[in-house]
């Protein structure tokens, strides 16, 4: 087979990674890549959102599989247009992504089907917003309705902070046409699980459960970035609760997808938080999380690619999904200054001598080849990723792996896997 993967950042790297290590994968393309893809796979220039061009690309290169990795193509319908021209393509269609592209309809299809979630108020109107503002409690939760690369949310502590962020959003469009609307709604407090689902359109197969560091700086301090660094399995997410899950939120939210006529097949992504009065939604994605990938498909014990064919084909419940018995940790090294200003263009060192060490493997996010220097190139820069036995042992290998890359002006937390 040969397989073309969309999306040039750490979960493709490591989407790449697992395809090539499938015996029924002779060749894997990717377009854009990076760096590190470049190793493993033929990088094709062409972007994420160049439709006509991937197109042409998988019809003149006989391509068996397309695998989307970013959001903005699905929402955008990418696959749409792949089987339009009769090519196979894992992914959700546009009607079925809009579950992420747009917040105000996934907290319309919780609230209609009785999915757990925090309770809110939609605006499109930023006076209206802020009058509704004034008699809330605090904390609250602001969100701009569209894709805004993981930013798009703030948690304001005040009155004064919730009024700034609805500014930011709906008058200065930080977040462009993602903040035309927003939803505004109550905090909830516990800690946060990322559970990543493969489904068909019937069955749903959770996979391992991971946590994500959002925060830029230690304990959580900072601005809300894409990911800072995860670790799977979570200390927290018990079977019992993985039960309750899958009875009141998993199956549910596939059944609801296709009550409203939107069939979901591909990555289903549930941001959980565990509250006192049980786990609720914080949100869904319509695709592998970044960097969640990177600690949960090192732990995929079964055939990935089997996987993509079994979902597409609909015969999801005839494939066994197995898991080893390990934890794995992936700790993001960054561009100073990020998610704010950074500069880029910096050489990295000591990528090879971190993949000495046993269980280390190197995922790059932002990072580009040039005359065969690998240097940065984006915010989030290197995903280390190690395994281990257990938790513990995977934190001191993945830090160990730091240790040994160095790039100007690099920043990372310290305390990654500690929750």
């Amino acid at each position: 087979m040969k397989v073309l993967v969309v999306g040039g950042g750490g979960r493709e790297h490591t989407l790449v990674w697992k395809i090539s290590q499938s015996p029924l994968v002779d060749k894997v393309y990717c377009a854009p890549g990076n760096g590190g893809i470049a190793k493993l796979a033929e990088c094709i220039d062409i972007k994420a959102m160049d439709f006509e061009n991937l197109v042409k690309f998988a019809e003149e290169n006989k391509i068996d599989l397309t695998v989307i990795g970013p959001d903005d193509p699905l929402a955008a319908g990418i696959v749409d247009v792949f089987e339009a021209r009769g090519l196979r393509v894992f992914g959700p269609g546009k009607d079925a992504a809009m579950i992420e592209g747009s917040k105000v309809f996934s907290k319309n299809l919780m609230k209609k089907y009785g999915i757990p979630t925090a309770a809110y108020e939609v605006f499109d109107n930023s006076k209206e917003a802020v009058e509704y503002l004034r008699n809330v409690s605090y904390p609250a939760v602001v969100k701009a309705e569209g894709l805004a690369l993981g930013k798009g949310v703030i948690i304001a502590r005040n009155y004064d902070e919730a009024v700034q962020a609805v500014k930011e959003i709906m008058d200065d469009k930080v977040f462009g046409q993602a903040g035309n609307r927003v939803v505004i709604e109550e905090f909830l407090a516990g800690q946060e699980v990322s559970i990543l689902a493969f489904t068909d359109g019937t069955t749903v197969v959770p996979m391992v459960s991971a946590q994500d560091h959002k925060r830029a700086y230690d304990h959580d301090q900072g601005l809300n970035t894409g990911g800072m660094g995860t670790f799977s399995p979570s200390r927290i997410y018990t079977p019992e609760i993985a039960a309750y899950c899958m009875e009141n939120i998993f199956k549910p939210t596939v059944q609801a997808m296709n009550q409203e006529g939107r069939k979901f097949k591909g990555i289903l992504y549930f941001g959980l938080i565990l509250t006192k009065d049980g786990p609720k939604v914080l949100e869904y994605n319509a695709r592998f999380g970044d960097p969640e990938t990177q600690v949960v498909l090192p732990r995929l014990k079964s055939d990935l690619v089997e996987i993509f064919n079994a979902v597409i084909d609909e015969r999801l419940s005839e494939v066994k999904v197995e898991w080893e018995d390990n934890a794995a940790v992936c700790v993001v090294m960054a561009s100073g200054g990020y998610p704010q200003k950074y500069y880029t263009g910096y050489p990295i060192e000591g990528i090879e001598d971190a993949e000495l060490i046993e269980g280390v493997t190197v995922f790059h996010a932002g990072t580009k080849l040039i005359d065969g220097k690998i240097v940065t190139a984006g915010g989030r820069v290197l995903g280390v990723t190690a395994i281990g036995s257990n938790l513990d042992e995977a934190i001191k290998t993945a830090y160990e792996g730091v240790s040994k890359i160095s790039f100007k002006d690099m920043h990372y937390r310290k305390d990654i896997g500690i929750k």
